[in-house]
């Protein structure tokens, strides 16, 4: 794991990252908890807060709510976003905030939930760099201390927490994890990994101007690892995509090569 904290201190930008295999206990990280602009990496915690309430009774996932033309935000992406005035359940929701990323549906599920709810939820679960502080966007704005945070250790706590099944219970957390195995953004730790691996991967992208993130849980023979990378302050996305998929591809080659 030294010769990704080197490459990344040879890098533009500020960067962040954790690596755990579950198993074993190893770890190792690189400001893992710095508090860092979250982008839509903060949908996960957010997706396993929705599913806690569900477990509370508070919140039927099968619940319809409209999308009027006024709930569309800018820049978002995904089958919400693109039609109006039509109901979807809280779970098509879900589904769409964590596979398409969509802001819309993120930002339903904001209101759904509330946000100071939200954040006793994030409280409850442990994050300690975890915040949101707005709603939704792609748009990223010029004072980074209102933009939503977290840290790559956090959010790799996040995976840990949904895998050995202690926040939320068993059906829960397996629907989460089967819900982001069906990834459609994997241009960044996933991307180099073979594609009988990238099978057995969950994972959560973000991106805004200047920061690029990515958070994965990998379940192979060789062991269940947790990886993190956070990239914010780029010179521009396409630099940041391509360091952490590189940085994906140097993981994978020390999982398949040296891990015993």
């Amino acid at each position: 794991m030294k010769v990704i904290k080197k490459y990344l201190e040879t890098r533009e930008g500020n960067y962040s990252f954790y690596f755990e295999e579950i198993n074993s206990g190893y770890l190792y990280g690189l400001n893992e908890d710095k508090e860092m602009v979250s982008a839509g990496c903060i949908k996960l915690p957010l997706a396993m807060s929705l599913l806690k309430e569900v477990q509370n009774g508070k919140i039927d996932l099968q619940s319809k709510i409209k999308i009027e033309s006024g709930d569309k935000i800018h820049g978002s992406n995904g089958i919400i976003h693109e039609f109006s005035g039509k109901e979807y359940s809280i779970v098509d929701l879900l589904i769409a905030m964590l596979i398409q990323s969509d802001n819309t549906a993120a930002n339903k599920i904001i209101e759904v939930l509330g946000m100071q709810r939200i954040d006793e939820l994030f409280k409850d679960m442990g994050l300690k760099n975890t915040k949101l502080k707005r709603i939704t966007t792609d748009i990223k704005l010029e004072q980074d201390e209102l933009e939503n945070t977290t840290s790559s250790f956090d959010l790799s706590k996040c995976f840990k927490l949904l895998y050995l099944k202690q926040y939320l219970n068993e059906e829960n957390s397996d629907l989460l994890i089967r819900i982001l195995k069906k990834q459609q953004v994997t241009n960044k730790l996933p991307f180099y990994a073979p594609k009988q691996i990238q099978e057995n991967i969950a994972n959560k992208g973000g991106s805004l101007e200047t920061v690029e993130n990515d958070t994965t849980l990998m379940m192979i023979e060789k062991g269940n690892f947790l990886f993190t990378v956070m990239a914010n302050n780029l010179p521009n996305n396409v630099y940041g995509i391509t360091t952490i998929s590189r940085v994906g591809k140097m993981m994978w080659d020390i999982i398949d090569k040296d891990w015993k």
